[in-house]
């Protein structure tokens, strides 16, 4: 059994670089990069595991560790899975690094994939301190777990609502304004984020715990200046145009809000 996070955090790194080493190569045979989200989600998941197989912690926590978070694995790796990859053209954003990178596209995705392999290790830091607390259950993990929990429903709330709306043919080419997404044009990316807080609560409990704190904030830049969200607005701009614009005009952008109102159409003078 392991006693340090730190070294659960080693073996956790060189276990996802080579996990994306594999996925890399797959990439090059099939000329398609979109599982390398699938393999981030299963990734954090496995690390999970790991960490509390191998963390000298209390029972409990550890149990806790791999129940929640394997749940969160499971349900986001399922999910694009049958989403994004099985069946389905590579991902908007992978064809446009594809389109970028060229010739060198194969060189430029063995650093992007690493770099994945690093982002698996980064979000699994609240688990790692987690695994080796062997202190009491304080309040700030019931908590989190319930943070953690419900965030996890109101992303498969947000996920199914847009789901049924894709199903309907008359939706093409329109963006979906119901249920969570009239009040967030994000909710997926706002119930992830509010899921990694959970985290952060639960293990700040843990000695020096603290350090989890950083995982919801390097989310939130990823999501705002990196990869989440303004590849997702540029690509939903592209396909729906006018349609998308109006909707960043009424929505809020990540935290669930009122929406606002839509402006009155003008009405033509009437003649005196």
């Amino acid at each position: 059994m392991i006693g340090s996070p730190w070294l659960l955090l080693g073996i956790g790194a060189l276990a996802a670089s080579s996990l994306m080493v594999v996925l890399w190569v797959v990439e090059v045979r099939i000329g398609d990069a979109t599982h390398v989200d699938v393999g981030w989600a299963y990734g954090v998941g496995g690390l999970t595991i790991l960490d509390a197989a191998l963390g000298d912690g209390r029972a409990s926590l550890r149990i806790l560790v791999a129940l929640l978070a394997g749940a969160w694995s499971i349900r986001l790796g399922t999910y694009l899975v049958v989403n994004r990859l099985v069946g389905k053209p590579e991902d908007g954003r992978y064809a446009e690094l594809r389109r970028r990178w060229a010739p060198h596209e194969q060189r430029s995705f063995f650093i992007f994939f690493q770099a994945q392999a690093g982002f698996v290790t980064v979000f699994s830091l609240p688990f790692a301190f987690v695994a080796v607390d062997g202190g009491s259950v304080s309040p700030l993990v019931w908590i989190g777990a319930v943070l953690a929990a419900g965030s996890i429903a109101g992303e498969v709330t947000a996920d199914r609502q847009l789901a049924a709306w894709r199903a309907d043919p008359a939706n093409a080419g329109r963006t979906c304004r119901v249920g969570l997404w009239s009040l967030s044009r994000h909710p997926n990316y706002f119930f992830e984020w509010l899921h990694w807080v959970g985290w952060a609560v639960i293990a700040v409990g843990s000695p020096t715990g603290w350090v989890a704190v950083f995982v919801p904030v390097f989310l939130l830049v990823l999501l705002f200046r990196v990869t989440g969200i303004p590849e997702t607005e540029a690509q939903a701009l592209r396909s729906r145009g006018d349609d998308y614009r109006a909707y960043q005009h009424e929505v809020s952008i990540f935290v669930p809000w009122f929406p606002k109102r839509r402006p009155a159409p003008s009405r033509a003078a009437s003649p005196p």
